[in-house]
């Protein structure tokens, strides 16, 4: 990305696939690609510098539009703080219901909008049931034939239930965003062995 900068100040941002008039001049395309950066500034177009050290993951928080400016002969391009993303979830309230914001079919209490915890949770259970689908036939044979199930799937799908539950509680138990992140980072070992916190959710070997 460039700028245009004209007296000291950015007067436009140039995506740099097209040409551009300056005053009464036109230059092409070719400016961006085939000019020295020397040349480019002779005539005030500048390359963005990003400044990405307040930018965090947009997986747990929210960034802050780019601010441009002009300075120290440079065009830097910089995030403002972060926000992060609710863990819990927001409740309609009285007062929204005062307000009359409250839609049909909700009242105080329930759910306006929902936290990472209540997506994080709703992930993890798809998961589990997605794994456990890979077996259900053996159970659905025992019902229509009194087959019996294979003492390792029945193993399996416990500890598949078991560790749902235990990754439900952490989640849970986590006490803010930057906590739950945790959760999801992975570290590797001096063995080379990645993990993370979290854990992963038992996979039935073929």
């Amino acid at each position: 990305m460039f700028a245009l900068v004209e007296s000291g100040s950015i007067t436009k941002m140039l995506s740099g696939n097209r040409g551009i008039t300056i005053g009464d001049l036109q230059y092409p395309k070719e400016i961006f690609t085939l000019w020295s950066k020397a040349e480019r500034e002779a005539i005030g177009i500048y390359e963005v510098e990003m400044n990405t050290s307040k930018r965090k993951d947009e997986e747990w928080y929210i960034n802050t539009n780019v601010t441009y400016t002009f300075g120290s002969g440079k065009v830097t391009g910089s995030y403002g703080d972060s926000t992060a993303k609710k863990h819990a979830d927001t409740l309609w309230t009285s007062q929204d219901k005062t307000d009359g914001k409250i839609p049909d079919g909700k009242d105080v209490g329930d759910v306006a909008v929902e936290g990472l915890k209540t997506k994080l949770i709703r992930t993890v259970k798809a998961q589990a049931a997605e794994e456990l689908k890979n077996t259900d036939w053996y159970v659905v044979r025992k019902a229509d034939a009194s087959t019996a199930v294979p003492s390792t799937i029945t193993t399996h799908r416990a500890a598949v239930r078991t560790k749902c539950a235990e990754m439900e509680t952490a989640i849970i138990n986590a006490a803010d965003t930057p906590a739950l992140k945790t959760l999801y980072t992975y570290t590797t070992d001096g063995e080379g062995v990645q993990s993370r916190p979290l854990g992963e959710l038992p996979v039935l070997e073929a």
